[in-house]
């Protein structure tokens, strides 16, 4: 468990500081930010592409990296247009 808890936490942060590097502008967020925008743009990303390619509106995964770095690019629009 401790073990898939921490594989989260260093996805989260690497694909955090891809959607931080690929979207425009400053986002003042530390590391801890940057890994749960990570997790949470995982998510995100997850549940788009299974609406989009599978069909199946109740599976929520990862989605690949891609899908995840597209989430979490979402989510810091959404928050940038506050």
């Amino acid at each position: 468990m401790a073990y898939g808890l921490c594989s989260w936490i260093v996805l989260g942060l690497i694909v955090g500081a891809i959607a931080r590097l690929l979207f425009p502008g400053r986002q003042p967020m530390g590391w801890i930010g940057t890994a749960v925008l990570g997790m949470a743009g995982s998510l995100v990303g997850g549940f788009l592409s299974s609406l989009i390619w599978h069909g199946d509106f109740r599976a929520l995964h990862a989605g690949g990296l891609i899908s995840s770095v597209i989430g979490a690019m979402l989510l810091l629009w959404i928050v940038s247009r506050r």
